[in-house]
């Protein structure tokens, strides 16, 4: 499956954006979605996930209570940043994989990803 994240921007701290991914074809009941993020200089780091049969979701410590990942359709899969803060700029990513897991190695289908930069 290819996946494209788009809706990246730049926010003042506090703010909120929504992140889409839209999936090259009908995601699979199977399928886990997550969304991971990489800073300048830093590894892609996890930050939350979805398995798409069930709905179940897990997120990152670092933005527990401020993100929200959700199903939009068939084939895309969104992430509501809220009370954004300067520490989460990066580019955003979306992967697919099977494995309920945070590791970036269990993914695929990444895409070009979107910036995400909050101002202070």
């Amino acid at each position: 499956v290819q996946l494209q994240a788009f809706g990246g921007g730049l926010v003042q701290a506090g703010g909120s954006l929504r992140l889409s991914c839209a999936a090259s074809r009908r995601i699979y009941s199977s399928t886990v979605m997550a969304w991971f993020r990489q800073a300048p200089g830093k590894e892609r780091e996890f930050v939350s996930r979805i398995r798409w049969s069930t709905g179940r979701t897990e997120s990152a410590d670092s933005v527990k209570g401020r993100f929200t990942i959700s199903k939009d359709s068939a084939n895309t899969v969104s992430l509501q940043m809220n009370s954004l803060k300067p520490e989460d700029t990066a580019v955003y990513y979306c992967g697919a994989g099977t494995q309920w897991s945070g590791d970036r190695r269990d993914y695929n289908g990444w895409g070009q990803g979107t910036q995400v930069t909050v101002s202070s």
